[in-house]
């Protein structure tokens, strides 16, 4: 299948990305090798380049970006991309250094809602974020280890006899402590790696954001590659599948009666911590996306009216992975509503507001899948089953803006590893390159 090579460039994405810092630095340089200006948040905006406002801002996890006409935003709204970078996984507590029975290992945290079991037994290493001590402070210095280090060996079935019947219980507190080499504990082992690593003195080791990651790389799979297997796909994929959209040299499948005018300005926003809630500075409960286009609209000579007009005539399509129709557990899900991989992007649609997609923004995604020439799906959970959510519920109250819930179809959602078609991410990217011009 030789079009499952067009997302070739969503694996090396996900590879050089195994944190929400070192996803926002490799959207930026993407970014600005499109011809985007990063501005600094507390500093005035980029100003229009040969009559476009094309920029982004970014904050630790979260970045933020804009493409159009100075007017754009004011006269005819946004088409706003939302998905998140984080992903669920097992983080550094801040006095990490612990072991027992003469190995040396690491405290950790549960972040999100992992699926302990697939962290097992794999070939795990380090990435995050750490500040170091500078002239003026502190600075963030990205770490990114890419070869095996640390390992989370599961107990012996012969010690847990009974643990392909009754199933794998794991304790986060106990049992999931990453050995990571032998030796009595020593309590600066981490600072003298990170240290080292950094080449900076350990006394300016100040703090972390670490987090554990697989180091094996994302691969193609199926007889015909027309599958791909890797960790984070939810959500990087609709970050790449975003990223692809807003940087695409021309936009297909615009409205005819846009055609030689200004349409809406296009946004992008990956906001961060969207597995835990999305209650932080930089989540989508926050008010980061409003300031920027608040902002925006101040740059085009408007106030604090034309906005809230602004946001009446925006669309925003939340992007976050949709579950596929697992093979082996067909009881779990809706009947009516089976999803296939490589079938197109699925809109997902849930009557209590777990998604925000009602009649109105899912016929507008409707319309960009037609104009772009590609399939949709709808996802309904099962009624007896307690349904997830995303950032688009969030987005849609926060800016009062018509949303629709939208994914690429996948299995194994939360493992470490997960899988999805190869073709799909291309045609999410196609459909949302459409949407950004309704």
């Amino acid at each position: 299948m030789d079009t499952a090579f067009d997302c070739a460039g969503m694996l090396s994405f996900i590879d050089d990305s195994p944190t929400p810092f070192h996803a926002v630095e490799n959207v930026a340089r993407a970014l600005e090798g499109a011809g985007f200006v990063r501005s600094e948040a507390d500093q005035p905006l980029a100003q229009p380049r040969a009559g476009r406002l094309r920029g982004f801002v970014a904050r630790g996890g979260a970045i933020v970006a804009w493409d159009g006409a100075p007017e754009a935003l004011a006269e005819h709204g946004a088409r706003i991309l939302g998905a998140h970078t984080d992903s669920p996984n097992l983080r550094i507590k801040a006095r990490p250094n612990t072991g027992a029975a003469g190995f040396r290992q690491l405290g950790v945290e549960v972040y999100g809602g992992v699926l302990l079991n697939s962290w097992l037994d794999r070939d795990l290493a380090l990435a995050g974020r750490v500040m170091v001590r500078s002239s003026s402070g502190s600075r963030a210095r990205l770490l990114h280890e890419r070869t095996p280090m640390l390992r989370i060996p599961q107990l012996a079935i012969h010690l847990d006899r009974e643990v392909n019947s009754r199933g794998l219980v794991l304790d986060p507190q106990h049992h999931l402590a990453p050995v990571w080499g032998l030796g009595r504990v020593d309590e600066r082992l981490l600072q003298r790696f990170l240290a080292a690593r950094l080449e900076c003195a350990e006394s300016d080791v100040l703090s972390w954001d670490l987090m554990l990651h697989d180091v094996n790389p994302s691969t193609f799979s199926g007889l015909e590659r027309e599958l791909v297997c890797a960790p984070r796909l939810d959500n990087l994929c609709s970050c790449w599948c975003a990223l692809r959209a807003i940087t695409a040299p021309e936009r297909a499948g615009a409205a005819p009666e846009r055609a030689g005018a200004a349409g809406p300005l296009a946004v992008m926003c990956l906001f961060d911590h969207e597995e835990v809630g999305s209650s932080s500075d930089r989540g989508a409960q926050s008010p980061l996306l409003e300031y920027v286009l608040e902002r925006l609209v101040g740059d085009a000579g408007a106030g604090r009216e034309r906005f809230h007009r602004a946001m009446a005539r925006s669309l925003c399509a939340s992007i976050d992975m949709a579950h596929a129709t697992h093979p082996n557990y067909r009881e779990k899900h809706e009947p009516e509503h089976w999803i296939s991989l490589n079938a197109g992007p699925v809109i997902k649609i849930n009557t209590n507001q777990r998604y925000a997609t009602d009649a109105e923004s899912e016929a507008a995604f409707q319309l960009a899948c037609e104009r772009a020439g590609v399939g949709v799906q709808k996802y309904f959970h099962r009624s007896n089953l307690a349904c997830g959510s995303t950032i688009g519920p969030l987005t849609a109250a926060r800016l009062g803006v018509r949303t629709v819930d939208v994914g690429c179809a996948q299995l194994s959602m939360h493992s470490i590893r997960e899988m999805c078609g190869a073709l799909d991410p291309v045609l999410m990217a196609r459909a949302l390159t459409a949407f950004l011009a309704l």
